[in-house]
């Protein structure tokens, strides 16, 4: 395993992990970053105490040299594999792939404005045949509802609920082709995202990682804890969200209203877009 950031360190405590588990994942995974102010306060906004940060700037868990370098060195071979097969897969799969879109973009919206397909466009990956490959433009065939789905593997609830949102989405997906969910990670690593959509099945399209931060139209819907499910129209408007007022109401909540909302919805206009 990687070693963790300031960032997977706040994103725990936010999430509610308790402090023996988090000193316990410290433990085994170290930490990479030197804290300096700005790393410090962001740590004590998410909830560190000052036991913990102690512990953390006296080197209890710093890395060594050796294993940080090991780790850099073993990322970038992944990261060069993985591109080698995604992209002998797009090449060998190409028939699949077309065969795939004209099931999937059942509803297109000619010359319509739809922010989040804009922001998205260009930076979508999804699983073929147990590799992330990049999806075509046609692919993004604007949808009316859009769930934005903010996750990683390392996160125990996210992993708890992934399973849950999987099982609904395939329910839903044929009678439902006005909706889309987009994964917007929240891993570590590249390996980590790809590792968690594989095992989860997730079968819609997450934002390539290495344009996560590409994507400020979409990450601005991300709350301050993970799991975080967001629905949104196509202009970008919250229509349900896992954060009300501030407070966790969590995703499965949100379920429940995007439920409300297709109950709510034109049931012969939705028709004639099939």
């Amino acid at each position: 395993m990687l070693p963790l950031t300031t960032s997977d360190l706040s994103l725990m405590l936010r999430a509610g992990y308790s402090m023996p588990t988090i000193e316990a994942e410290l433990a085994t995974r170290h930490f990479a970053d030197q804290l300096d102010e700005a790393k410090r306060s962001q740590l004590i906004k998410a909830g560190a105490t000052s036991q913990l940060l102690d512990a953390i700037e006296s080197g209890k868990f710093a890395v060594p040299k050796d294993e940080l370098e090991k780790s850099r060195r073993k990322m970038e071979d992944q990261a060069h594999d993985r591109a080698l097969l995604a992209e002998q897969a797009k090449r060998n799969d190409t028939l699949y792939q077309n065969q795939l879109l004209k099931q999937r973009a059942r509803v297109v919206t000619q010359g319509s404005a739809d922010a989040i397909a804009g922001a998205a466009k260009g930076n979508l990956v999804r699983l073929q045949n147990g590799n992330l490959v990049s999806c075509y433009d046609e692919e993004l065939a604007p949808k009316h509802i859009y769930g934005l789905y903010f996750s990683a593997h390392w996160c125990g609830p996210c992993r708890k609920f992934t399973p849950q949102l999987v099982a609904y989405y395939n329910q839903i997906a044929h009678d439902h082709p006005e909706f889309e969910i987009i994964f917007v990670s929240a891993d570590k690593s590249a390996d980590g995202m790809a590792s968690y959509m594989r095992e989860a099945g997730m079968p819609w399209p997450a934002i390539e990682y290495s344009k996560l931060a590409s994507v400020p139209a979409l990450q601005k819907y991300a709350g301050k804890g993970i799991p975080d499910l967001v629905i949104v129209d196509a202009s970008g408007k919250v229509l349900a969200d896992s954060f009300v007022s501030g407070k966790y109401v969590g995703p499965a909540k949100v379920l429940d209203d995007l439920s409300t909302i297709f109950a709510r919805s034109n049931a012969p206009q939705v028709a004639a877009n099939r």
